[in-house]
């Protein structure tokens, strides 16, 4: 593959492989808490705290974009507090990492959400009576019976960040080899005459690491059952 992709396309997908699981690792523990805070839990505003865990689902995604760039730029008030750490993520790798991860967060969420909600809570309940803590009840009953839905929502998430554009783009620009990720390097290829076969390489390359991770995702959900099955 590096002799068929150029160095400018080679860089556009190690950066966004990069992304697409830093954006997913980093989310996911977060996914897996409000997934299980909104399937078990009651609490004043639930309805609310969903409705703004999928927002992003529903906002243009320059929309959310630009509303990284207003907190998170270098004006913005956590930009400043990230600078005076000496963290900066406008306009750099990491900032399209961020993007990525919350477009792709909903897409988490709904489907840990939906396996945790498929639980037997009797279960849960059993292993409260015995004595176990809640934290015990999640970690050793409701998190391994949801490992399924764990799974699918984190190739949801890995899949989202490696196709987010429109998010990225505007939060952190199309620099080449420090924020063009696959989808950017994609429209840039497509903006410049005789373009079109470069462009063509990315969407071949994005069409194999998507189905690379989907039959990655099947084999290991079939595996988990069949262990499930046999326990």
């Amino acid at each position: 593959m590096t002799d068929w992709l150029g160095p400018q396309e080679w860089q556009a997908v190690t950066l966004s492989l990069k992304v697409a699981f830093w954006a997913t690792l980093l989310s996911l523990p977060l996914a897996v808490f409000v997934s299980h805070a909104l399937a078990r839990w009651k609490f004043p505003g639930k309805q609310i705290a969903n409705g703004l865990v999928h927002l992003p689902l529903i906002l243009p995604p320059v929309v959310t974009g630009y509303l990284l760039l207003l907190i998170f730029g270098v004006n913005g008030p956590g930009g400043r507090v990230l600078d005076t750490l000496g963290v900066g993520i406008a306009f750099q790798w990491t900032g399209a990492a961020l993007a990525a991860a919350i477009m792709g967060f909903p897409l988490m969420v709904r489907a840990i959400r939906l396996s945790m909600e498929a639980v037997d809570q009797r279960l849960e309940q059993a292993a409260a009576t015995l004595g176990a803590s809640q934290l015990r009840v999640f970690a050793t009953v409701t998190l391994p019976l949801a490992l399924p839905g764990i799974l699918t929502g984190t190739i949801l998430g890995f899949a989202k960040a490696m196709g987010e554009f429109g998010a990225t783009i505007t939060f952190v620009s199309n620099i080449p080899g420090q924020t063009q990720t696959l989808p950017s390097a994609i429209y840039s290829f497509l903006q410049v005459p005789g373009g079109e076969a470069q462009a063509l390489r990315l969407v071949i390359v994005s069409i194999l690491i998507a189905m690379a991770a989907l039959i990655l995702s099947e084999i290991f959900a079939r595996r988990l059952a069949q262990r499930m099955e046999g326990a």
